[in-house]
This record gives structure tokens, sequence and C-alpha cells, in this order.
């Protein structure tokens, strides 16, 4: 989960997929730290004691507040317990390669990233034609590649850019549907609530990594 805010979609893979390792990315430090602090909290719920002090007081609030809620919990898998996701402060769009092995990854997330609205910034922008040949490197054969925004032209630069790679694929609207990551693009990230709540359009695509020639 690149660039994976206060961890809404780490925390909602954990639970989809219990036995999968979940891990999300994020340069802000105090952002990371709340994500940490949101993870152990929901590790000590599920063993049923009250959780710990957290380091930064604004996340101590929050996270307390979603687990006497039970809100960061909901329709939860009873086999996961949280173990399997975690939060690194990184720079992914620097070091990416540099954590992940040649074809580590199963699924890569990129839920509303900064659409770097002037031109002169679009080399900031996390898809592109340098950062895509690193995504394929680190995705699997068969992999997926997902892009969630809620601007329509950064939504259509991405899909080009990676419609444009060779290794990418875009996948059929029946492929979509069939996915069971796509209830979770719109509403587990907390960037997707503002955006429901302030009635803005949405935009996904999700693309398949394919084979490499031999």
């Amino acid at each position: 989960d690149v660039g994976c805010g206060y961890g809404g979609l780490t925390v909602s893979l954990a639970r989809l997929f219990p036995t999968k390792l979940i891990l999300g990315m994020e340069i802000r430090i105090k952002v990371a730290d709340f994500v940490n602090d949101r993870i152990k909290a929901l590790r000590v719920q599920r063993k049923g004691i009250t959780p710990p002090p957290c380091n930064q007081k604004e996340s101590a609030t929050r996270v307390e507040s979603e687990v006497a809620s039970g809100t960061t919990d909901d329709d939860a898998d009873t086999t996961s317990h949280y173990q399997n996701c975690a939060v690194l402060r990184a720079n992914a769009m620097k070091f990416l390669p540099n954590f992940f092995r040649k074809g580590q990854l199963s699924r890569l997330f990129f839920l509303f990233p900064d659409p770097h609205f002037k031109k002169h910034k679009h080399k900031w922008r996390i898809i592109s034609p340098t950062l895509n040949n690193e995504y394929a490197y680190v995705l699997r054969e068969g992999g997926l590649c997902y892009v969630v925004t809620d601007v329509k032209e950064l939504h259509e630069w991405m899909v080009g850019h990676l419609t444009a790679h060779p290794l990418f694929q875009r996948l059929s609207e029946a492929e979509v549907e069939r996915d069971p990551c796509v209830p979770l693009l719109w509403e587990s990230s907390e960037e997707g609530q503002k955006v429901t709540r302030n009635k803005g359009e949405k935009f996904r695509a999700i693309f398949r990594r394919l084979p490499t020639d031999p």
C-alpha cells in the first residue's frame, strides 16, 4: 500500500488476507507513527486487553476512539490478529527496489496519490514511465497494480502510462468485478471517505503484470 496514509487500506487488507503479509509505506513521519500505533492497538484489541498509550497524543485519541467504537474492526476475519501487517516510513519513489526482491509482490496499491497539478511537477507523480519499470520489477508475473484517484486528469495520466508499458495490461471490467480487493478501494482509506463526504467522483483501474519475454 504505497502512500498508505492513516492505514485504512492496510488494515483492511490484513483482515481480507489473514495469511498474507501486508505492508503500508508512508513518507510522513507522524502519519507513519500513527499507523504503527493503530496496528498495535488492533493487535491488543484482538487479545482482549486494553491498548497501551500511543506515542503521539493525536494518534492515541484516534486509535482509542476507533477501538472503543469498533469502527476499525467491522466484519473482521476471526483468524486475523493483525500480525500480518506493518507500516514502513520510506520514500517509495526513491527506494522501492531496495526493500523487495524481483517478483516478490503480488499486489501494489496506489490510492488517491498526490495529483501534482502543475505541469512542471508532473515528474513527481507516483505513476511515470521510469517508476513503472520499478513496479514491474517488484511485482510477480500475474501480479496486480491498483490505481485510484478522484482527479480525472490524473486517472487518464496513470492509465495512459501503465497501458503504454509493455509489461502491464489493464483488466477488463468483468475481471475487476471479480477481484476481492475492489470493494475496499473506494471507502477503506481515509482519503476515499473524504471524497465520498464531499460527493466527489472516483476513478479506478487495475493492471496485470505480464510475463517477461524469455
